[in-house]
């Protein structure tokens, strides 16, 4: 077991499997040194625990817990072409789309769930530019979708 995986057990998580995609696509792709990862919905056993807009059927608290979900999603994407989890250098950057009720603002919030889980599992390694945007709706109405990019140990 990596010492990101034990990390992860000592939160009490597991790294799920990878999402499969949903079209024409692959979960992650390195170039380089990097990793960079789709777009990562909040799929627990292959199903949304809950769709909709934040601010009208999603509470940016359940929210935030789903971007929670979408990361340790995207970490089983970079594992799954890296192998070890413990080859990440850092995370770079981390693009949080929200699927918001009109009057919704709150986006940035609804990212810290994906932002805190990525620096409990990595510390200083987790912490990353981002960006977090709100938009009308996500695939399979999704309330939200993270996708990140990883730098890799030379």
């Amino acid at each position: 077991m990596s010492a990101v995986e034990a990390r992860l057990a000592d939160l009490g998580l597991t790294l799920p499997e990878v999402v499969p995609p949903l079209a024409a696509y692959q979960p992650a792709v390195r170039s380089g040194q990097y990793v960079h990862t789709a777009g990562q919905l909040p799929m627990v056993d292959g199903q949304l625990p809950v769709t909709g807009k934040v601010g009208a059927e999603v509470t940016a608290e359940e929210a935030k817990d789903l971007a929670r979900t979408c990361a340790l999603n995207a970490l089983a994407a970079v594992k799954s072409v890296v192998g070890d989890l413990d080859r990440i250098a850092r995370v770079v950057k981390v693009t949080g789309f929200v699927a918001s009720a009109a009057d919704f603002t709150g986006q940035p919030g609804v990212l810290n769930g994906a932002s805190e889980l990525l620096g409990e599992v990595l510390g200083d390694k987790g912490v990353h530019a981002r960006s977090a945007v709100g938009v009308a709706v996500l695939p399979l109405d999704a309330p939200v979708e993270v996708e990140i990019l990883v730098e890799l140990l030379p």
